[in-house]
């Protein structure tokens, strides 16, 4: 396998959100700061978006890592599948808050868990609740978490609820039905892509926390080259290098050159192809030819 044949200990470009790779970049940083100064606000609903494969559910493991201390701790609640209906999600924070599910009500349901919240207030603990994937959650159930983030006492929330998800989350809560909701959101964080140097840090990070020393693993067209190629999202990021490493080991190549990448961008779907450079004059005129019949 190509661990060897470079160095590593791990692989380094794995899919599955881990936070011992995190790597503390400028958007995901700054996502973070958002989010622990609304919730040190005591903000009731915070929402944070981005595209596919930016790293949503990487940063909402590593909020879950870094909450809590010995002045007040925080009880918190994850979770990660957002198809639910609202009975479903009663059970759900109910087990995520250690309460054992009895059959009763909905309605005794939903007062057990409001009294467990006043109880946990009282202990001086806070909830915070992190609801990943929520653009797919149905409209019944989002109405359930706005009326879950309701429950309050004269002075503060009892449940403070983080929703993480894609744009079409942005785009669901601008319904007319669900303003609500979305005007109950007081703090809100778009994830952006990376750029070329984050990018590049980002690479040189991962490898290193795998085990790698040697030299600069990506030439710097083939750098430029992936990073166009992925767009700067860290999914594709990752998808691309790992096959760039596997290419370079099948050919004993000791680096990724710019015909690797493009081999990689080539048998990945979802990444943004190249025009080979003889192409742009012709790209060029063609351009210019529909700009001037669209005006014509």
């Amino acid at each position: 396998m190509y661990l060897n044949h470079f160095g590593l200990q791990e692989a380094p470009f794995g899919l599955t959100p881990n936070t011992g790779f995190y790597y503390g970049l400028p958007p995901h940083e700054e996502a973070l700061q958002v989010l622990n100064w609304a919730l040190a606000q005591g903000e009731g609903f915070i929402k944070v978006t981005g595209e596919v494969g930016t790293g949503k559910t990487l940063l909402c493991r590593k909020l879950l890592s870094e909450l809590g201390s010995e002045e007040r701790p925080v009880r918190l609640a994850w979770l990660p599948n957002p198809h639910l209906n609202p009975a479903e999600l009663r059970i759900a924070l109910a087990l995520e808050l250690g309460l054992a599910v009895r059959d009763q009500s909905e309605l005794d349901l939903t007062d057990r868990i409001h009294r467990h919240l006043i109880a946990l207030h009282q202990q001086g603990s806070r909830v915070v609740v992190l609801i990943d994937e929520a653009q797919a959650l149905p409209d019944e159930t989002l109405e359930a978490i706005r009326l879950f983030g309701n429950l309050e006492t004269e002075s503060s929330k009892l449940l403070q609820i983080v929703l993480f998800g894609q744009p079409e989350l942005d785009a669901r809560l601008a319904k007319p039905h669900l303003r609500q909701l979305r005007q109950r959101i007081g703090f809100s964080y778009c994830l952006r892509p990376l750029r070329f140097d984050e990018t590049r840090a980002y690479l040189e990070h991962r490898l290193q926390i795998s085990g790698y020393r040697g030299a600069p693993l990506f030439g710097g067209r083939a750098l430029r080259q992936l990073w166009r190629a992925s767009r700067g999202i860290p999914r594709l990021i990752n998808i691309l290098a790992q096959k760039c490493l596997m290419l370079a080991y099948g050919q004993g190549a000791r680096q990724i050159d710019s015909r690797l990448v493009r081999l990689a961008v080539r048998d990945t779907d979802d990444a943004r192809r190249f025009v080979p450079r003889r192409w742009w004059p012709l790209v060029l005129l063609l351009g210019c030819a529909l700009a001037y019949g669209v005006w014509q």
